[in-house]
Order: structure tokens, then C-alpha cells, then sequence
């Protein structure tokens, strides 16, 4: 890690939980502009509440999150799991994508020529344009999860968080969904936070891994924390031959 100057996000012996009860307790952590992070760990370990801390969602019982932008200016596109729209609600793939310009936009503005090309541009980059105007509840699963990160990157955002984008998806829309998040940080230099149970996907991506386990979070480099040993340590002889 480097210095302070280059951290987007920093958190110091944060906690995390619900009702007042702590789910996650001395988090420290820090994601550097431009870097693509893994955040692991059993079912139930809290890695979506850590999640859902960082984007402000719950509440924070102790600790400090710093954020390196104004959050106001730039908010985090926000991917949440198993994202769902009402599919009586007839909303082309084009207006769920526009949805996320809502986020910058003062009360009552109303949406202009610049938000419709952002929403189309958001589009392209996920490579979904041609499904611009067909009904998001007519996509596959993997075609949604793409047009919900074109949405998160209508807020153009300088840190997107997904968790678990490739959940309920056959292998190719997974590699599909993880090559476009991929393509967002290495040619865009856009920071990523993504939780996925897709470890095998995750080698040569990812530059750095945070575990989540036992309310404690750990974070180092992607060699370290995905070398089978401590892969074992952490899920078990199932978890090593990921």
C-alpha cells in the first residue's frame, strides 16, 4: 500500500451490523484509486454487510470510513445482490440504465439530452447496446446483470461495488459479466470492489483480496490470499480445490 494520497477508501477499526449488534468489529482496510479488489469469505461471514457498510446502506457502530471523493459529486455505483425489478413494470433496458443518472440529479431536474447519452454509453460499455429497447424482464440472467452494471455506472461513479454479479448464471454469462468489470478497471482505471464466490475467475484479475471470517476482515495481495493454503485455511479442503 502507498500513502494516503492515493487511498479511495479507507477504514480504520470500523464496525459494521444491524440493530446494534455488531456483525464486524476493527475493520482496517484500504482501496488505492485504480485498484481491483476481491472481497471473500464462508456464507454468512458478513462480506455483503461490509458491503452494504461502505456504500452507507447500514449503519456504522464504531470506527472511521474516509472516502477520497465527495461522495455527493460522485457517488458509488452500487451493484447489490440479486438486484430485482418488477417485471409487471414494462422498463426497457435503456430507462433501468437511465435510472442511474437519478443519483446526481437535484429534485425535480428533469432529464435531459446529456443523461439519455450517458444511459446509452453506460450500454456500450457492458456491450449491450443492441438490447437498448427490449424489456429488462425479457433478458437472460446474465444480460440483466450487465444492463444493472450499466445502471451503477450511469451514477459515473469513481468506485463500483458488486456483490456476487455472477450469482445465478451459467459459466459463459459469468466470464462474460467478469470480463467486462475487467475491462471497466484495466482500460478505465475504474476502482472495483466485488464479492464473488467465483475464485477461479479471480486469478490474474484481481490485484488485491480481502477475507472476510470469524467478524474480522484481513486484506493483502492477490498472490497471498489466493494461494491454495490459505485458501484451505479460510473455507477448507473443499475451498483448496477452488
Amino acid at each position: 500500500m502507498t500513502g494516503r494520497e492515493t487511498a479511495l477508501l479507507t477504514l480504520h477499526a470500523a464496525a459494521f451490523g444491524y440493530e446494534g449488534n455488531a456483525v464486524l468489529e476493527q475493520v482496517e482496510l484500504t482501496i488505492e484509486r485504480g485498484d481491483f479488489v476481491a472481497l471473500l469469505g464462508p456464507n454468512g461471514a458478513g462480506k455483503t454487510t461490509l458491503l452494504r457498510g461502505i456504500v452507507g446502506l447500514i449503519e456504522q457502530l464504531g470506527g472511521s470510513i474516509e472516502y477520497g471523493f465527495d461522495r455527493g459529486e460522485k457517488p458509488i455505483g452500487y451493484v447489490p445482490q440479486r438486484d430485482s425489478l418488477d417485471p409487471i413494470f414494462p422498463l426497457t433496458a435503456r430507462e433501468v440504465v437511465l435510472m442511474g443518472t437519478y443519483a446526481r440529479l437535484a429534485p425535480l431536474r428533469p432529464i435531459t439530452r446529456r443523461e439519455h447519452g450517458l444511459a446509452a454509453d453506460c450500454l456500450a460499455r457492458v456491450g449491450m447496446e443492441k438490447v437498448a429497447e427490449q424489456r429488462f424482464s425479457s433478458l437472460s440472467g446474465g444480460q440483466k446483470q450487465r444492463v444493472l452494471i450499466a445502471r451503477a455506472l450511469a451514477a459515473e461513479p469513481e468506485l463500483l461495488v458488486l456483490d456476487e454479479p455472477t450469482a445465478g448464471v451459467d459459466p459463459g454469462a459469468a466470464a462474460a459479466i467478469m470480463d467486462v468489470v475487467a475491462r471497466l478497471n484495466r482500460e478505465q482505471s475504474l476502482t472495483v470492489l466485488l464479492v464473488t464466490h467465483q475464485l477461479r475467475m479471480l486469478r490474474g484479475l484481481v490485484r488485491s483480496v480481502i477475507w472476510v471470517q470469524g467478524g474480522r476482515a484481513v486484506q493483502g495481495p492477490a498472490d497471498e490470499m489466493l494461494a491454495p493454503e490459505r485458501i484451505a485455511e479460510v473455507l477448507g479442503a473443499i475451498g483448496a480445490g477452488a
